[in-house]
């Protein structure tokens, strides 16, 4: 008796299947989908591991790092992006901005090149006039974005990392 219970539900099953694929297009991605076979997704992500990675840095300075405009944020991660020190830790996105991190604070260059790039982003975004530093001078007051600012927020994300 339960045979037949199985046969009519298979039966049923095979004509819900029929009637539900009668009113969708068929798409490539269902042709590839039936090509692989069930379980071919099984335990992977379809997101790529790069999208992944840059999504995490994203996500952990919007959380983690202290900054009222988001220019610096935004800047970290542009330039993270297109690194290859996130292409060799995708596995490890933190570790890539760790050492991003360290390789600003270890060069006055680079940290300076920085502060710029910051203080252009912040004009930018609040459609105003970027103050940027000069040698020999103190900071303007309303600058967001100086040498020691941006070296201590550097440092506030290695200390939380």
């Amino acid at each position: 008796m339960s045979d037949d219970q199985d046969k009519q539900r298979s039966e049923a099953d095979a004509q819900l299947e029929r009637e539900i694929r009668q009113s969708r297009k068929f798409t490539a991605q269902e042709a590839m989908g039936r090509m692989i076979g069930p379980g071919a997704m099984k335990g992977g992500s379809a997101v790529p591991r790069g999208q992944e990675a840059e999504t995490a840095i994203g996500t952990w300075l919007r959380t983690n790092l202290t900054d009222s405009t988001g220019a610096l944020q935004a800047l970290l991660h542009r330039r993270l992006k297109e690194s290859a020190l996130l292409l060799n830790n995708l596995d490890q996105p933190l570790v890539a901005l760790a050492d991003y991190c360290k390789q600003v604070l270890a060069s006055d260059y680079h940290l300076a090149e920085l502060v710029r790039e910051a203080d252009v982003e912040w004009g930018r975004r609040l459609d105003e006039r970027p103050h940027f530093n000069r040698e020999g001078s103190a900071p303007h007051p309303d600058d967001p974005y100086t040498n020691d600012s941006v070296r201590r927020a550097l440092c506030e994300i290695l200390s939380k990392l």
